[in-house]
C-alpha cells in the first residue's frame, strides 16, 4: 500500500476518532459539569479503542503480517504509542489553557493534531511495522 494511501485512510480515522473525542468531551464538560482534564482523559481512551481497530485491521493491513509482532505485541505497543501521543497532546493542553489562558474547548481542538502526527509516526513505525 501506498504511504499516501495508509495517511489519507489513517485522516479519515483520525476524523471520526476527533468527532468522537469532541462528542466525549463536550458531553461530560457540557452536559455532566466535568472539568475538561476528565473529559479529555475519558475522550481519548474511548477514541482508543475505535483506533485501535482501524488501525490493525484498515489503516496497517497490510504490514502486520510480522509473526514476531503478535496481537499482544500490537496491544502493548498501541498502548505506548498512545502514552506518548497523549502526553504531548495532555502537555500541550495543558499549555495552552493554564500558560497562555487559550478557550478549553479550542486547546481540546488543537491537541488532536500534536496527538494524531505523533501516533501515527509511531504506530507506522513501531506497532504496524
Amino acid at each position: 500500500m501506498k504511504e499516501s494511501v495508509r495517511i489519507v485512510r489513517f485522516a479519515i480515522v483520525g476524523t471520526l476518532n476527533a468527532i468522537i473525542t469532541a462528542l466525549v468531551v463536550w458531553l461530560l464538560m457540557h452536559v455532566e459539569g466535568e472539568d475538561y482534564l476528565t473529559a479529555n482523559i475519558a475522550a481519548y481512551v474511548i477514541a482508543q479503542i475505535h483506533n485501535f481497530i482501524w488501525c490493525k485491521y484498515w489503516i496497517f493491513s497490510l504490514t502486520t503480517t510480522n509473526k514476531k509482532n503478535t496481537l499482544w505485541h500490537q496491544i502493548l505497543y498501541f498502548s505506548s504509542a498512545f502514552a506518548v501521543s497523549y502526553l504531548a497532546q495532555f502537555l500541550f493542553l495543558l499549555m495552552l489553557v493554564e500558560v497562555i489562558g487559550c478557550n478549553e474547548y479550542l486547546a481540546q481542538f488543537l491537541g488532536l493534531f500534536v496527538y494524531g502526527s505523533i501516533n501515527f509516526a509511531i504506530n507506522r513505525f513501531i506497532t504496524f511495522r
